[in-house]
């Protein structure tokens, strides 16, 4: 089921209103394309770990609407920005292939999340398993890309600007969507 909230509630303390609006913004304004990732890497994390101590159904949704449209946001600044400029700059494609199946994979797990009433036996199930997956597709991007790109000529506060942008453009789009 797509999400219908036109904001999601702030019930939660801080993992919950995570990071809101612009982030990673130096003295200068420059944002850097990896801090970016690795904020949301972080925000995602701590709504998985709020969703594990959750009991009611209704919380469990909005946490879980809420992980969805990040991630969805995430992957797609990713795939749009973020790993074209990396394949061109510094030709990892075997890299950048598994992290486009690991996306898919994903999204396979989030179309189904969003489709399960919060009461289904497999609900919990299917969260927890996206929440594994993508804890490993986070950490072979720390260890392996992140690194690379940091060593690398690319320009990551433009990339990180153009990135950010893009984010706030889809964000936007989630918040005024009612399907």
């Amino acid at each position: 089921m797509p999400n219908t909230h036109s904001q999601p509630q702030r019930a939660y303390g801080p993992a919950q209103q995570g990071f809101q609006g612009r982030i990673n913004e130096s003295s200068h304004g420059s944002i850097d394309a990896i801090r970016l990732l690795r904020a949301d890497h972080k925000e995602v994390e701590a709504l998985f770990e709020v969703y594990e101590r959750l009991r009611s159904a209704s919380r469990k949704r909005m946490i879980t609407d809420r992980i969805c449209m990040l991630l969805e946001v995430h992957m797609q600044i990713e795939e749009e920005i973020f790993y074209p400029m990396v394949r061109r700059m510094l030709q990892l494609d075997d890299l950048l292939e598994e992290a486009v199946a690991d996306h898919v994979s994903a999204r396979e797990l989030i179309a189904q999340i969003r489709e399960d009433d919060p009461e289904d036996p497999f609900f919990d199930a299917r969260v927890i398993v996206l929440g594994e997956y993508m804890q490993r597709h986070v950490k072979e991007e720390h260890r392996e890309l992140f690194p690379r790109v940091d060593s690398s000529r690319i320009d990551t506060v433009a990339l990180g600007k153009r990135m950010q942008a893009r984010k706030d453009q889809l964000m936007a789009g989630y918040s005024v969507r009612v399907d």
